[in-house]
């Protein structure tokens, strides 16, 4: 799920520092990453009749805190997912073409306060937390999940590190798994075992254009969260937790999602192409697939 909020007037603290990333136990794990594209490669998502066989697939409206409501195409792995919009599904500044976004969430409670007071090591001075909420469709916010930026000020990319409460996994709307053990909090907890029918497992790397800016404040949180970032020519990689991170720095009219590569349950023997709209999955041969999404050039 995006986060939806409107931070304008919080202060977040700059990422120019480096700690000593050694000995430091992982924290955060990639949760999910978004993207928003044109509104044919939207919809082409959206429509797609592959993607419902390929993936745990579904199309959401969701109304998170203050009532902000956002509709996205979801493919939803073991333990992370895909979010995709076409742009105005989001509200703002985050609805437009080019716009994305990743959360990093924790597997134990408490491991998200952690972060909080690691991030003035990595020149974070003043994170910014912030809790969402869920309303099932009864006008009644259900707590969802805790969340803390670097930063209130973005150009296109914004990451956030989040731990879900108990509060949601106690709703039983929620669907969601019981605890395997204490303090779990888990990303294979929070999503359904859907994922065993379908193809797709979960997601193995992303790339995301980001503006330097951008790539700046979001390289402490990483960081913070046990990650080890390395500079590479344009840009950086994030590696740890599973999921590979790669964050290229561009002008922000080439901002956007650009690849993301998912492992499947089980290897296939063929190649499969499918276009969607400005986009291309290749599924296989083996047990691995490639998204490729066209740039986020302005309309």
């Amino acid at each position: 799920m995006v986060l939806a909020v409107s931070l304008a007037g919080v202060v977040g603290g700059g990422a120019t520092a480096r700690a000593d990333e050694a000995g430091e136990r992982q924290l955060l794990y990639f949760n999910h990453a978004y993207g928003v594209f044109d509104r044919e490669t939207a919809d082409a998502i959206e429509d797609s009749a592959y993607l419902r066989e390929f993936a745990s697939f579904q199309v959401r409206t969701t109304t998170g805190a203050g009532g902000q409501t956002w509709t996205g195409r979801y493919l939803m792995g073991r333990e992370t997912y895909l979010e995709l919009f076409g742009v105005g599904d989001l509200p703002g500044q985050d609805g437009t073409l080019g716009s994305a976004g990743l959360g990093v969430s924790t597997e134990r409670a408490g491991d998200l306060r952690t972060v909080i007071e690691r991030l003035p090591r990595f020149g974070v001075a003043e994170p910014v937390e912030f809790r969402q909420t869920r309303d099932f469709g009864d006008g009644v916010p259900v707590p969802w999940f805790d969340a803390v930026f670097t930063t209130s000020s973005y150009d296109a990319f914004g990451a956030w590190g989040m731990e879900y409460l108990p509060e949601y996994f106690a709703d039983p709307r929620s669907n969601t798994e019981p605890a395997g053990y204490p303090g779990d909090v888990g990303r294979e907890r929070y999503l359904s075992d859907g994922y065993r029918e379908h193809l797709m497992r979960d997601v193995t790397s992303v790339r995301i254009g980001v503006t330097e800016r951008d790539l700046a404040d979001t390289v402490p949180l990483l960081r913070a969260g046990g990650y080890t970032v390395r500079s590479v020519a344009g840009g950086a990689v994030a590696t740890g937790g599973g999921t590979t991170i790669r964050l290229d720095t561009v002008e922000r009219e080439r901002a956007g999602l650009r690849e993301v590569r998912l492992a499947l349950n089980e290897p296939v023997a063929y190649r499969h192409v499918e276009p969607l709209g400005n986009s291309t999955l290749v599924v296989g041969p083996g047990d691995r697939a490639v998204w490729t999404f066209g740039g986020g050039t302005a309309e």
